[in-house]
């Protein structure tokens, strides 16, 4: 469901220097937050003006030399695409002289890598299509710069090999060297370009397209511009402190809305953690109800899971009782009478209509919410717990929230679900033993409880007992009626009915 999203049709809201952590290790990353995505770019941080084309991973971005790289008609030549049995035997290993002249638009054409810090030499890892470089037809990726018009890299470090390639003037006169044993250097990419996500399959159709209409060339949730991830918001479940320990509460996480990636980000402290992560919360909170608007137009009139209303969703984290110490992202979806728990956010029609969990409101009570004002204290865990009554017994799920507004909303959101779906239902009936007797205990909303016997000739059943719901006292296990099934969605439900007529009689008081 969620897609690429350009970056340039939307305002920024932060940018600023992060850490990802990416094999096994934290890496430096320029971020860029507007309203619908988040940017990661590992670019020559020192120089963000155009830098002809040279630098390890970065492109041009002022508005005097546009950028190339990400336009669609150019391509790029990398350790993929020029692979070492393609460079002529005759000038491997061997010195060579090549003259660019450098272009108005592109400069060089060219990226670099490795240096002096990363004892590997000057090494051409990029070579752009149709651009300086290329058009010499006599440089390949994995030749080492020796020198630059006469100006010796041998011991340079990149970022003065950067410094070099920049003043060398509009005719560049190359020293190189072909060095097959620096492809494997030269393949191995940014760590932005290891980050995985979500890319939908072709025949997945986006959420507001009538079900038949397939998009022609739908676009991939993850967009590589260069050395950047473009990773859209829409369904992200941004939370803090689940995937890695973070005592420092320096990080944030971006969950993948098929639960499969995880991308985790960390600040240079706890108020800029904060600041970040409360962005990226209002950012995928405001999309929400995009895509809330997006799947009840999807799943149409015939709802989900056999209910018809969707009335909210969005992710949580879960514990259950067998559970306890590790948090899982689940995405729950609250309808008019159910709630409903999926693993991931469902792309096909068919996978809304199964969620991997389905619990009946009206047999589902709150049991626990807090803290449930002010802001949290550092560490606190914003949660509540919900009990269901099943076949085969009770229930228990425990939900972390991320903020006290989530939270507030919720488990307001839960308790007037039980209460409307009281009021809707309204009766529910069981079979039953009663003084021996097959019978049918019935509970409605508004008559209150009655056990009916089962007449084997079809004739009208009797009414054996009668009693609204004040006459209820109290209840124990006097052996004159059993119920032929667990009688914990009996109990659950008995609750429901009086805790919404309570509201009911509190609102109209």
């Amino acid at each position: 469901m969620a897609v690429a999203l350009p970056v340039s049709g939307n305002r920024v809201q932060k940018s600023g220097f992060l850490e990802v952590f990416v094999r096994d290790r934290w890496h430096k990353v320029l971020a860029n937050l507007n309203e619908e995505t988040l940017t990661l770019s590992c670019e020559d941080l020192g120089d963000k003006v155009n830098l002809n084309g040279i630098t390890n991973g970065s492109y041009p971005t002022s508005t005097n030399h546009p950028d190339l790289t990400n336009s669609p008609t150019t391509g790029v030549r990398t350790a993929f695409t020029d692979l070492p049995e393609q460079v002529p035997e005759a000038i491997a290993n061997r010195k060579r002289c090549v003259k660019v002249v450098k272009q108005d638009v592109g400069g060089l054409g060219i990226s670099i890598k490795g240096g002096k810090e990363n004892k590997m030499p000057i090494l051409i890892s990029k070579i752009f299509k149709g651009l300086a470089a290329d058009q010499t037809q006599a440089l390949y990726v994995g030749d080492a710069i020796l020198s630059v018009n006469g100006v010796n890299l041998r011991d340079a470090t990149h970022d003065e090999a950067v410094q070099v390639l920049k003043r060398a003037g509009k005719e560049v006169t190359l020293e190189v060297k072909y060095m097959r044993e620096a492809t494997p250097y030269v393949k191995k990419g940014s760590p932005v370009s290891e980050i995985g996500w979500e890319t939908p399959p072709p025949e997945s159709p986006r959420l507001g397209s009538p079900p038949s209409e397939l998009p022609s060339s739908p676009a991939p949730s993850l967009s590589l511009q260069g050395d950047r991830r473009c990773i859209p918001l829409k369904m992200c479940y941004i939370t803090r402190g689940m995937s890695t320990p973070d005592p420092e509460n320096r990080q944030f996480e971006l969950h993948s809305p098929d639960a499969k990636h995880t991308v985790v980000l960390r600040c240079k402290d706890a108020a800029s953690a904060q600041a970040w992560f409360s962005l990226m919360q209002s950012a995928t909170t405001s999309l929400s109800s995009r895509v809330l608007a997006e799947v009840r137009e999807h799943v149409g009139w015939s709802g989900i899971a056999g209910s018809r209303e969707i009335r909210h969703l969005g992710w949580l984290a879960r514990k259950t009782e067998s559970e306890k110490q590790h948090w899982k992202p689940v995405l729950v979806v609250l309808t008019e009478k159910d709630l409903l728990l999926y693993d991931s956010m469902p792309r096909m029609k068919d996978s809304w209509l199964n969620p991997v969990h389905t619990y009946p409101l009206l047999a589902t009570r709150l049991v626990h919410s807090g803290p449930d004002k002010g802001s949290p204290q550092q560490g606190l865990e914003l949660s509540f717990a919900t009990r269901t009554g099943t076949r085969l017994g009770i229930e228990t799920h425990l939900f972390r929230t991320e903020t006290c507004k989530d939270l507030s909303l919720w488990t307001r959101h839960i308790v007037n679900g039980c209460h409307s779906a009281a009021e809707m239902i309204k009766e529910v009936s069981t079979s039953c033993l009663y003084q021996g007797l097959d019978c049918r205990l019935i509970i409605h909303y508004e008559k209150g409880f009655s056990v009916l016997s089962e007449e084997e000739d079809g004739s009208v059943p009797k009414p054996l007992l009668s009693y609204p719901f004040e006459r209820l006292r109290m209840s124990s296990d006097d052996g004159q009626l059993d119920l032929h099934s667990c009688p914990k969605p009996i109990v659950f439900i008995l609750h429901s009915f009086l805790s919404a007529k309570i509201a009911r009689l509190g609102l109209l008081a």
